[in-house]
């Protein structure tokens, strides 16, 4: 059974449009028109995901191919088409090709949250947690908690379980309605004290 990617956490779907806060692509401007035929074949995916691995992938593949040659943005695109559809192998070069070519901003960081998954994935997750440790001192963004759910994930497969509590803890900690001091603290002491 395939894991669920992140992108389908409620608040990051794919069908949504990158937030007013962050252009599409900082190193790479793409054109509206273009921006929303992603979405909509995002947004089929998602209404027939079991079924509709082929075709996602070859849609994502003929607009890649309206892009420039050396856009960052056709390898982070095929690599997200790759790795929904359970393909993290053929994932991962293709978001180190994306970072390599300068996928910056938002989607660089979404390159780097997916790129860690894929590697945990494929038994790799030390260089996840290398990957992501420096996001946690990045500037916040919507995609915070990801960082923190994805790295605390590949802590867990390194046997660094309460690092990773530690951290779920403490992005779990403002979203409650109560009890957001206690949680903050305990999820400090989780890693401080060791008990």
């Amino acid at each position: 059974m395939r894991e669920r990617r992140w992108i389908r956490l409620p608040g990051a779907r794919r069908s949504n449009p990158v937030p007013s806060a962050a252009t599409p692509c900082d190193s790479v401007p793409v054109n509206q028109d273009w921006e929303n035929r992603v979405a909509a074949v995002w947004a089929a995916f998602e209404d027939h995901p079991e079924d509709g691995a082929a075709e996602l992938r070859a849609a994502i593949d003929a607009l890649v191919a309206e892009l420039p040659g050396d856009s960052p943005r056709g390898p982070f695109e095929r690599a997200c088409a790759f790795d929904s559809t359970g393909h993290s192998d053929k994932a991962v070069p293709l978001y180190r090709e994306a970072l390599a070519r300068g996928l910056d901003g938002y989607l660089g960081r979404r390159a780097k949250i997916q790129l860690s998954s894929s590697l945990r994935n494929l038994g790799q997750p030390e260089e996840g947690v290398k990957l992501l440790t420096p996001e946690l001192d990045a500037p916040s963004d919507e995609l915070d908690d990801a960082v923190r759910a994805t790295l605390a994930l590949c802590l867990s497969s390194l046997g660094r379980d309460r690092e990773g509590l530690s951290l779920v803890l403490g992005a779990l900690a403002p979203h409650l309605p109560r009890y957001q001091r206690s949680m903050a603290n305990y999820a400090r002491a989780l890693v401080e004290s060791g008990d």
